[in-house]
């Protein structure tokens, strides 16, 4: 569904680059004031430390620093400047967790690369990033996952491994098709409009619709969500009448809201099509 809402998608933290230590001052022999005292072990493997080149140095990195994200939240770093030397500035980025986790870089334009695991981050895993002059650490919460099965009309939730919640739902209808994938919660927002009109439709035409929608998780940025739909309850469970979003009723819905956040994943299955759209959600199917 197209959307009227700006909003940050992934929340960056700008961190300071560390600051060298200037040499001592000159002692002047005739005078009683002491010199300055020596630099702590920490400058003084700052100041020796060699500077990386300016291309590498990041301008953001997110996770932000002492957040907790869900388990498909990839690691996105941003650069100053456009990086000619991609291996270089990967070899300039540490990624280490507890427990270690495997995982691959992959760019998405010449000032972002991205880090994500082979799979899920493990439940409560603790991840540091270490990029020349800033660092990130964050953590994993439950690992939350929301299965919509085409097939059945039924979203499946675990939380850590054990079902939670079966809710019904009605997806995408032909010709609106909600692709198969991965994709992971962006944003969320009590109320938002929903205007056909923001990808050319009118909101007057029979395919058109101008709404007010409660309780929205963005799951791409495409204009999908996971909402409540009152107005389609009848159709949950038992066929799609939605432009591509996941329709739940207000109570389910109210819960979701309240348990997914940020980086938890939303598995969609049995659907059509894939989901390849490059609108920068879809880290798990690169």
């Amino acid at each position: 569904m197209g959307v009227r809402v700006t909003t940050v998608l992934c929340v960056l933290v700008i961190l300071s680059a560390a600051v060298g230590v200037k040499s001592p001052a000159l002692t002047d022999n005739e005078g009683d004031i002491p010199p300055p005292d020596p630099p702590s072990p920490t400058e003084t493997i700052d100041q020796l430390a060699a500077p990386a080149p300016p291309e590498i140095h990041p301008t953001a990195i997110s996770p932000a620093n002492g957040t907790t994200v869900g388990v498909a939240d990839p690691i996105i770093v941003n650069f100053t400047s456009a990086v000619a030397d991609r291996p270089a500035a990967e070899g300039a980025i540490h990624v280490s967790s507890d427990p270690p986790v495997p995982g691959k870089f992959y760019w998405m334009n010449d000032r972002q690369v991205r880090w994500r695991p082979l799979a899920f981050w493990p439940d409560h895993t603790t991840v540091t990033i270490d990029v020349p002059g800033s660092r990130s650490s964050f953590s994993t919460g439950d690992a939350l996952i929301a299965t919509a099965d085409d097939a059945t009309h039924q979203m499946t939730i675990t939380r850590n491994g054990n079902v939670e919640q079966v809710f019904p739902i009605s997806m995408g209808k032909p010709g609106h098709e909600t692709p198969n994938g991965t994709y992971y919660v962006q944003d969320k927002f009590p109320d938002v409009e929903m205007d056909s009109e923001t990808y050319g439709v009118s909101s007057d035409s029979p395919d058109g619709y101008d709404l007010d929608v409660k309780l929205a998780v963005q799951m791409d940025n495409s204009g999908n969500f996971v909402h409540s739909a009152p107005w389609s309850v009848d159709d949950q469970g038992k066929r799609n009448v939605s432009h591509g979003c996941i329709n739940i009723s207000p109570s389910n819905a109210r819960w979701f809201y309240d348990n997914f956040g940020i980086g938890d994943p939303i598995v969609v299955t049995y659907s059509v099509g894939s989901y390849t759209q490059n609108d920068g959600g879809q880290d798990w199917q690169i």
